[in-house]
């Protein structure tokens, strides 16, 4: 097993007291300093008093009614999904677990509802998708069998494009620690309503450049990315921890894209590619 990760200090000068006062305030913006990775914060305050905490409690039961009585609400209904993810080769317990607690409907929009646990993306505003529940259960699983084989949870991990927010949600489950970046004012605003009602501790949502990675919560023992570039980021590489595993689509030669896993090692960084995907591109800048 690997040892654990010393949690990220505060912004300020001296260490904070308590672990709670070490995470980053919600929500965060995040401003590349000159030239740098890193990134300084500016916390909201009064317009939302209500979000400054940004967390979500996985045990709470929020009941849907869902519009011509479906009953997306039912487990029955994300048991079926977890069955198929199953059969399409997820063996991971606790992703498929993770896969079947976190309520999919509520993270796409009403008139797409009927269609949330079907194997397919879908649409989120500004251009953005969902990804299909067989490629988040599926990287998901890739990043767990980079954790030297232990079988508890994931330790901190960086989340590169937050999009509506349902695999930080299921990312929740399975990892101490989770940092979501996302570079549209549009996608943070709905990931940070989406992802209220479940109050989950462990999941902070960051608004800024991506590309840039958040230093302050480095390292991290894992890093995914929804979003699809030439190459990985070295800020990226840079703030993945050593014995760290990164997942992320990118872009291959004749313009395809194709998953890749990225492992540090006290040797170097190995790569290794995988079967071909289709993301959104990879960005910089915030808008």
């Amino acid at each position: 097993m690997k040892p654990p990760l010393k949690p990220p200090l505060s912004s300020s000068a001296k260490p904070a007291p308590s672990a709670a006062a070490k995470r980053p305030g919600f929500p965060v913006r995040l401003e590349p300093d000159a030239g740098t990775p890193s990134a300084t914060k500016k916390v909201a305050g009064r317009a939302h008093p209500e979000r400054a905490t940004g967390i979500i409690d996985s045990k709470k039961q929020v009941k849907t009614v869902v519009p011509g009585g479906v009953g997306l609400d039912s487990k029955a209904v994300r048991a079926r999904m977890v069955h198929k993810l199953a059969a399409q080769g997820i063996s991971d317990a606790q992703v498929l677990a993770a896969m079947g607690h976190v309520e999919r409907h509520r993270f796409v929009d009403t008139a797409l509802i009927n269609q949330a646990y079907e194997d397919t993306s879908l649409p989120i505003g500004l251009g953005q998708t969902i990804s299909k529940p067989n490629v988040v259960a599926r990287m998901l699983e890739l990043l767990r069998q980079g954790a030297a084989g232990s079988g508890g949870k994931l330790g901190r991990v960086l989340e590169i494009g937050t999009g509506c927010g349902y695999q930080a949600a299921v990312l929740g489950q399975l990892a101490t620690e989770v940092y979501s970046i996302e570079r549209l004012r549009g996608l943070h605003d709905k990931a940070r309503e989406n992802l209220r009602v479940f109050r989950l501790a462990n999941v902070h949502l960051l608004f800024g450049d991506g590309m840039a990675g958040y230093a302050k919560g480095a390292p991290y023992a894992a890093i995914i990315a929804a979003a699809g570039g030439e190459a990985i980021p070295p800020a990226w590489v840079e703030q993945l921890a050593v014995g760290g595993r990164l997942v992320a689509p990118m872009h291959m030669a004749g313009g395809a894209q194709a998953l890749v896993v990225l492992d540090k090692t006290p040797q170097g960084v190995t790569q290794t590619v995988l079967e071909a995907v289709h993301f959104v591109p990879l960005k910089s800048g915030t808008s």
